[in-house]
């Protein structure tokens, strides 16, 4: 017996059927609705951009866009994604602003290590994509991930070069 609702088609006694739209693509998972998107991005999609880090959604490395907001996929149901867009670090340079902070990460030489710049990519592109002019203290409420090499102040550079319109080279020209 089949039964449908929203993004879900439950095949009863078998699981979890959902489509799920990532990077544009859409794909059809079998999966439990509790498990972490985080686990069927890296196991079932074998997208391993996104890292797994704490599994606590403290320190960041799983952050990925839904709906244009950052989220810490380690800890997000796949169930309550829905129909939502999800976009991973795998697709980041497909987004115009996206582009530009990969872009400006290497300007900088931001990553150190490399392993949580995936996930800080995420986050500066979120905040970037609701404020093209973050001041300090948004940059510093937006940017929590943890980054054991330190480039804080690299990542703050960088979002301020992209923020910065004094010389017409923020996110408002292109």
């Amino acid at each position: 017996m089949v039964m449908q609702t929203a993004s879900w088609t439950f095949l009863l006694g078998d699981g979890a059927l959902m489509e799920l739209t990532i990077n544009g693509a859409r794909h059809h998972i079998d999966v439990e609705p509790d498990t972490p998107l985080l686990w069927v991005l890296r196991d079932d999609l074998q997208m391993t951009g996104t890292k797994y880090g704490c599994g606590l959604a403290q320190c960041g490395a799983c952050t990925v866009l839904v709906n244009g907001n950052a989220v810490r996929s380690c800890v997000m149901p796949v169930g309550e994604v829905g129909a939502a867009e999800i976009t991973t670090i795998e697709a980041i340079e497909q987004d115009r602003i996206g582009k530009r902070v990969v872009a400006a990460w290497v300007r900088h030489q931001v990553p150190q290590c490399g392993y949580c710049q995936s996930g800080q990519v995420m986050a500066a592109t979120s905040l970037l994509m609701r404020t093209a002019h973050p001041t300090d203290e948004d940059i510093r409420a937006a940017m929590v991930n943890l980054c054991r090499c330190g480039t804080y102040n690299a990542i703050k550079a960088a979002i301020h070069e992209l923020a910065d319109t004094t010389e017409g080279k923020g996110l408002d020209s292109d």
